[in-house]
């Protein structure tokens, strides 16, 4: 694989918000472990539109370019959120097995990652969004993550599909209903470097489904995968999506305190092993 392009070929538009917020010493939703001593400050998240619908961005060309925001942000650099469409592609997490990498005939490549999690899609029809931002001393990876779900549930309700989270599963879901299992709307994998994120997000918004008969997606075989548009019953697109997630991300990345959207009920992931552990037999 070589370089990727230069910097000036796949900036895309800058957008900065600047949000107020109270950061705290405690790292948990409203009225959780967030309490503690609030200094007031003022956060901004750069926002960069890389390239949507024909000026999509080629994976790894993406990964370059998310690398080398990495290293302006350790460097004292603005938070970014770089968000873009992908070519077909399939990318696998570092803990994706062999027998999980999907059979691929037609040229479509499949790029071996950094991230956690295993395999998934990334395709036209799915906003990608990859924040790059400085974590603060008091806030976790798994504030991290569930702050990026909260974004994504509301910006999901904002265009009048409700979702949640499913414990034991990362991502975005929508309930068991008349019209199927559980299914993902959206996906999440992440990777943290020098207290500096990296990697992201994807959100089905009119993505081709077929190209998920493929693969079992993120390895979770007991549920499915859906679109905006296939749950609205009409077009959603990328361009439609992004401004709602911008706007969401901005509010759950001032690092205030949040009232978390209530979960659904826990699901252990069928791609990892758990054993039994009774007390009292066998120590």
């Amino acid at each position: 694989m070589g370089a990727g392009p230069s910097w000036q070929a796949v900036s895309g538009q800058h957008r900065t918000v600047w949000f107020p917020y109270s950061r705290t010493t405690g790292d948990g939703p409203r009225g959780g472990s967030g309490a503690g001593v609030r200094l007031g400050r003022v956060a901004d998240l750069t926002f960069r539109t890389v390239g949507f619908g024909d000026d999509a961005v080629e994976y790894v060309a993406a990964w370059d370019l998310q690398r080398r925001v990495h290293a302006d942000v350790v460097s004292g650099g603005p938070d970014t959120v770089l968000m873009l469409e992908h070519p077909p592609v399939f990318t696998a997490g570092k803990r994706t097995e062999p027998h999980e990498r999907p059979a691929v005939d037609d040229g479509t490549p499949v790029v071996d990652v950094d991230r956690g999690g295993k395999i998934t899609f990334h395709g036209p029809g799915q906003l990608v969004g990859y924040p790059i931002v400085r974590l603060p001393d008091h806030v976790r990876v798994v504030d991290y993550v569930r702050r990026i779900e909260e974004a994504l549930i509301r910006t999901c309700a904002d265009l009048g599909v409700t979702t949640a989270r499913v414990p034991g599963r990362s991502g975005v879901w929508l309930a068991e209903d008349a019209r199927g299992p559980e299914r993902k709307v959206a996906a999440l994998g992440i990777r943290v470097s020098r207290g500096v994120t990296m990697h992201g997000f994807a959100v089905n918004c009119d993505v081709d489904l077929s190209w998920y008969d493929r693969f079992v997606p993120c390895g979770i075989s007991d549920a499915g995968v859906t679109s905006l548009s296939a749950e609205l019953g009409r077009d959603v697109t990328v361009a439609e999506v992004a401004p709602l997630a911008e706007r969401r991300l901005a509010e759950l990345l001032a690092w205030a305190p949040y009232d978390p959207t209530p979960d659904y009920p826990a699901k252990p992931d069928p791609a990892k092993s758990y054993r039994l552990i009774t007390p009292g037999v066998g120590s």
